[in-house]
């Protein structure tokens, strides 16, 4: 055999365990970049069988809300899955018993952002004002933000934005279809507004229409403002 066909040989085992290298370095990532995404995939999502800090915030917040009876313990069983599936209902979701980013979002939950109030403060007070503020001025709309900040701030209310607009009776919209709409581009700016300080209300902790409200409560509280088809009130 020549040094030649001795040479080529070589080379050719060569590059065939190179080449089989290469292909079980490709499979290592394949198999290693599927296991971190399904791993992130669980990690983004609380649901039946997940023990976490975020289980223990969920069963807090719809305790607070009057949705869970059961133990904070951070264990999602099915007392809390029945907890997420009627919250869910409530606001319209797909009521599948899994607290995903929008569940997260709708109970005030989700990645907090620079500030006080985190992303989905800002939504939920975006989606009530959208709600609530149907026709009325922008001025008119960053009053009704104002008025569920100042609630938080207050002793005889809760002290979170989503505290203050799931309690209980507190704004009809909640349970209409009216709460399944998404907030405008409009109304993120106003609840931005609000939570930068903007009050046009004076301080008011209440708002009514006087055409549509026969609460001879509400008509008896001291008139702050009046924004639109809103009156505010202490």
């Amino acid at each position: 055999m020549t040094f030649s066909l001795l040479k080529k040989k070589r080379n050719k085992l060569i590059i065939q365990i190179i080449s089989l290298i290469l292909i079980n370095i490709i499979i290592l990532l394949v198999a290693t970049n599927i296991y971190f995404d399904n791993s992130r995939a669980i990690d983004a999502l609380s649901k039946l069988g997940s023990r976490s800090d975020e289980v223990r915030r969920i069963q807090t917040k719809l305790k607070q809300l009057g949705y869970y009876n059961g133990t904070i313990d951070g264990i999602y069983g099915t007392q809390t899955r029945k907890a997420v599936i009627n919250f869910q209902r409530s606001c319209g979701l797909t009521a599948d018993g899994i607290a995903g980013p929008k569940t997260l979002l709708y109970l005030g939950l989700s990645e907090s952002s620079s500030g006080k109030y985190s992303n989905s403060d800002i939504y939920l007070l975006a989606k009530l004002i959208a709600a609530e503020g149907r026709g009325e001025s922008y001025t008119g709309q960053v009053a009704i933000g104002a008025v569920v900040l100042n609630r938080v701030k207050h002793a005889s209310f809760p002290d979170t934005i989503a505290g203050v607009i799931y309690q209980k009776g507190a704004f009809s919209c909640v349970t209409d279809s009216n709460w399944s709409v998404e907030p405008t581009s409009t109304s993120r700016k106003a609840a931005q507004d609000a939570i930068n300080g903007w009050d046009p209300t004076g301080g008011a902790i209440y708002y009514y229409n006087p055409a549509k409200t026969t609460s001879k409560w509400m008509f008896s509280r001291p008139v702050t403002t009046v924004i639109g088809n809103h009156r505010f009130c202490k």
